[in-house]
C-alpha cells in the first residue's frame, strides 16, 4: 500500500475535501492580496536599456516602486518614474522628471552644437520626462510633454545589486 494511501485511510473524503478546499482558498486570498499590493501599492521594476546610464545599471537593477505617490502627486522634477510609453503603450519606460505643469524646460537641439536650444512650457496635466543619457534616449525632446496619467509609479529604492543598495538619486 502506498504512503499517501495508508495516510488517508480511514478518513472520509469529504474531510480531505474540505482540507484541500481551505488549504488553496488560503493560497488564492494569498495571491490576490499579493497583486493588489504590486499592482497598487509597491512594486518591483527591472529597468534596462541605455538611457538612464549612469543612475541605473543597464541591466541588473532592481528597484522598488512606489505606486501611490504618482496617485497622490508627489511626483517632482528630479524623481524616476515608470511610465506607459507614449509611442508605443505596451512598453513601460523609465524616465526622469524635469518639469511639471507650467514649467519652462530648455533643453538642447542638436547634440553637437550646444547653442541650438529650444525652450518649452509643460501645458496643463502633462510633465517632461528625459533619460540621463540623453545621447540614447528616447523622451520628451522627441515626443513631447507626457500626461500625467502615463506615470505608473516612482522609482524610490534600489535592492539589488548589494554594492548599490539605497535611495535613488534625484538629481535637479
Amino acid at each position: 500500500m502506498s504512503r499517501f494511501v495508508r495516510r488517508f485511510a480511514g478518513i472520509p473524503w469529504r474531510q480531505i475535501a474540505g482540507e484541500a478546499f481551505s488549504v488553496g482558498l488560503l493560497t488564492a486570498q494569498g495571491l490576490c492580496a499579493v497583486h493588489v499590493v504590486s499592482e497598487h501599492v509597491l512594486g518591483v521594476a527591472f529597468p534596462r536599456g541605455p538611457s538612464m546610464l549612469p543612475a541605473l545599471n543597464m541591466a541588473g537593477d532592481v528597484l522598488l516602486t512606489d505606486k501611490v505617490s504618482p496617485r497622490r502627486g508627489w511626483v517632482g522634477p528630479g524623481d524616476v518614474v515608470l511610465l506607459l510609453s507614449p509611442e508605443d503603450p505596451r512598453k513601460i519606460v523609465a524616465k526622469r522628471v524635469l518639469g511639471m505643469e507650467g514649467d519652462e524646460v530648455t533643453y538642447p537641439v542638436d547634440a553637437g552644437n550646444s547653442d541650438a536650444t529650444k525652450t518649452v512650457v509643460v501645458p496643463q496635466g502633462h510633465i517632461w520626462v528625459q533619460g540621463d543619457n540623453i545621447y540614447s534616449s528616447n523622451d520628451s525632446r522627441q515626443f513631447g510633454p507626457v500626461p500625467y496619467g502615463l506615470v505608473k509609479g516612482k522609482m524610490s529604492y534600489r535592492i539589488w545589486p548589494p554594492s548599490r543598495i539605497g535611495a535613488i538619486d534625484s538629481k535637479e
